[in-house]
């Protein structure tokens, strides 16, 4: 399912999608009311829509990837937009990175890049375009090797459950932690990848997003 407010480009993601032989596009929107009401009609595998569209005019898109985690968890949504701003990156990952990529528009004539985010989300996993993490982690621009390989093998253990979207509670009942030490691992990660001092939401997304980047570079 595909939505944005301009006509030219809401047609022309559809034809990338549907030059994919395991992709069928059920409906095409102009607006988030739009979207939502053939959401509950089409029950659609992937949403991939613009970030700006009526009727707010403002971030509908991040609002409708959001509310599709208590609505319909299943759906796996794209996030495109012409901002690579912080801010939206971190509103779509505050409750977690499963089943949401984000992309720049000017990865639409990118058709393997297109796709592939698509199908990945699909699966319940994640995609975020290199040039949206390389904007966040400002201080590893340009770095000839992933801030990455400074942490430990726990540490990345820790890292891979947070980017899942857990808590810190969560990640020590899953690696059989106490809570106290998963805190201390966490606070490791952030100086080690130079996020000490950040708010403390945009350390966890930034930390997240080097993660799913890795490999990438």
């Amino acid at each position: 399912m595909v939505a944005d407010d301009n006509y030219l480009m809401r047609e022309g993601i559809s034809r990338v999608l549907e030059s994919a032989s395991d992709i069928d596009v059920v409906a095409a929107c102009a607006d988030g009311e739009e979207l939502l009401a053939a959401i509950g009609r089409e029950r659609p595998d992937v949403v991939v829509t613009d970030i700006r569209m009526p009727p707010s005019g403002a971030d509908e898109g991040i609002r409708i990837a959001n509310r599709l985690r208590r609505t319909h968890p299943q759906v796996g949504v794209v996030v495109l937009s012409q901002f690579g701003e912080s801010e939206y990156a971190v509103a779509l990952l505050e409750e977690g990175s499963d089943g949401r990529a984000y992309l720049l528009k000017d990865r639409i004539h990118d058709r393997d890049a297109v796709i592939r985010a698509v199908r990945e989300v699909a699966g319940g996993g994640s995609a975020f375009d290199s040039k949206v993490v390389e904007g966040l982690v400002t201080g590893h621009t340009g770095a000839p090797a992933s801030p990455l390989h400074a942490l430990s093998a726990r540490e990345l253990e820790v890292l891979g459950e947070v980017a899942q979207g857990k808590s810190n509670a969560a990640v020590a009942e899953s690696l059989v932690l106490t809570k106290s030490a998963v805190e201390k691992h966490i606070n490791s990660i952030f100086s080690k990848l130079n996020l000490a001092g950040t708010q403390q939401v945009s350390q966890r997304v930034k930390a997240v997003l080097l993660f799913l980047d890795r490999g990438r570079r």
